[in-house]
């Protein structure tokens, strides 16, 4: 009976420490920003006059969970000095990873998006390969050491835009077909979005990565004038879809909650930026409001 008692504590053992990995690795994928990357990806694609075919699958797979896992993945691993000084890092926002775990998301992340990453060369284009490899870029270079675009002002903004962003440009590539005016249109306003989306989630953030030595969009321009900026530039997206075919110009009037919600902090200051966590938690459900509402333009075009 010893030996039995022993291999049943060493199997509890052992799924006890599976089941912690698995949340481990679940955290550091932040699933409340899941369908932020999947969804461009989907939508870009049925639009683009793609189908639920297996490309579809595989693409929102690989951008709902593996995308997700490595793009915030590594950002926990190289930012966890800069982490331990921020108070909203170890909820929804941030998950705050131990060093023992670091290596297991490196490797975790990597195995989880290489079997996708060969499929999606092997079924695609010169183009799209260019685009995803871009894409895995971005998403390389915005946190690893000696790279670290995001302590490069305003190029954090963009290539965080562009891992929101570049899932629709792979659907439009993979598809071949050419974009359109309306298209173009659509993904410069997406871009636009990106951008003061990043700047703002900046802006409650300027004390610690001041105090971390950290660079970023709003440690240099400041609170306030970060604030206006990215407030501007939802505006500016909003205004972009006004010149395209209808029904999409009503997508544009989807801005607006967006710069609403950045506007109410119209006159912040860098000693009270952190304030605007507050927006930062109006911004993170106000996506899936949005979503729906884009979801229902989109079957609106469809069967229009």
């Amino acid at each position: 009976m010893w030996p039995i008692r022993i291999r049943h504590g060493t199997i509890r053992s052992r799924t006890e420490e599976v089941i912690t990995v698995l949340r481990e690795l679940f955290l550091a994928s932040r699933p409340i920003s899941w369908v932020n990357t999947a969804f461009p990806f989907g939508a870009a694609y049925l639009l683009g006059g793609g189908r639920v075919d297996l490309v579809f699958v595989l693409g929102v797979v690989f951008f709902l969970v593996p995308y997700n896992l490595a793009m915030y993945g590594i950002n926990d691993v190289f930012d966890y000095e800069s982490d331990l000084r921020n108070p909203r890092k170890g909820g929804v926002e941030g998950h705050l990873a131990s060093p023992e775990q670091h290596r297991r998301i490196l490797i975790a992340a990597a195995v989880a998006c290489v079997p996708f990453l060969i499929a999606f060369v092997v079924l695609g284009t010169v183009l799209s390969t260019a685009v995803l490899a871009l894409s895995m870029f971005a998403v390389l270079a915005y946190s690893v050491r000696g790279l670290r675009f995001k302590e490069i002002p305003v190029l954090d903004s963009l290539t965080s835009s562009t891992h929101f962003s570049s899932p629709a440009w792979f659907a439009l590539a993979l598809l071949g077909d050419p974009v359109g005016r309306d298209g173009w249109l659509v993904l410069a306003a997406f871009f636009l979005w990106g951008i003061a989306s990043q700047a703002f989630g900046a802006v409650q953030d300027v004390v610690p990565d001041r105090e971390g030595g950290l660079a970023s969009v709003g440690t240099v321009l400041g609170a306030r004038a970060t604030v206006r900026l990215t407030t501007s530039v939802y505006l500016l997206a909003g205004a972009l879809l006004v010149f395209t075919s209808w029904p999409v110009p009503l997508a544009g009037l989807l801005a607006l909650p967006y710069a609403v919600n950045s506007a109410r902090f119209w006159s912040i200051t860098d000693d009270t930026s952190a304030e605007a966590h507050r927006g930062w938690s109006v911004f993170l459900w106000l996506n899936y409001v949005v979503g729906f509402f884009v979801t229902m333009l989109m079957l609106w075009f469809a069967l229009g």
